[in-house]
């Protein structure tokens, strides 16, 4: 994974491009590293305000916050949406998707997981807080979540989707890490086979 790249769009212009290596994003300091479908899947934007809930304490604890796109795709919406609090990178290749194991879905095998219970009760979450998606992108490729301990010594959590609406809880993430936070995170609809609601 160590030679993998990453870029980070630079600026509203995009003029300014710059190429990391993955491992330099845990070099100095623990790092929760959010792989997400696409810039526009309204579930990946939820999500992506989900875990920003945890971006002070994370800061506070020396931990890096960290987005990673397969796509540039949907960016600048993205951004402008402020869906996300921590730095965001793109994975050009998606390199780094295949090696973690975060797999493609086939159109046959998509269709069903986005209809699925888990699926709804995410977009029921990112209505009710009034957020929206579009279908611009890679439609086919998942995502998952990979945190890593200050200087690699050890991966802390490797998640990886099942289905476009798996995502890690926010307590996960803070006892993967080992640190406390005080946040709320999203009310969980209730929901049947037939019907999620608040």
């Amino acid at each position: 994974m160590g030679t993998d790249q990453c870029v980070q769009p630079g600026g509203s212009d995009q003029s300014q491009v710059l190429s990391v290596q993955l491992q330099t994003l845990w070099s100095n300091q623990a790092v929760v590293l959010f792989f997400l479908r696409r810039f526009g899947c309204q579930v990946c934007r939820w999500t992506a305000a989900e875990v920003s809930k945890l971006e002070e304490s994370l800061r506070d604890n020396g931990v890096a916050l960290i987005g990673i796109g397969p796509e540039e795709v949907g960016l600048k919406e993205f951004v402008d949406g402020g869906f996300f609090k921590g730095d965001l990178y793109i994975d050009e290749t998606k390199k780094c998707y295949k090696d973690l194991g975060f797999k493609r879905y086939s159109a046959l095998s998509l269709i069903p997981a986005a209809i699925g219970k888990k699926v709804r009760e995410v977009v029921t979450k990112a209505n009710a807080q009034g957020i929206q998606g579009n279908f611009s992108g890679d439609l086919l490729q998942s995502g998952g979540m990979l945190i890593v301990a200050k200087g690699g010594e050890k991966v802390l959590l490797h998640f990886v989707q099942d289905s476009p609406g798996d995502y890690v809880p926010l307590e996960d993430i803070v006892r993967a890490l080992g640190i406390t936070a005080n946040v709320q995170a999203g009310e969980k609809p209730q929901c049947n086979d037939d019907v999620c609601s608040r």
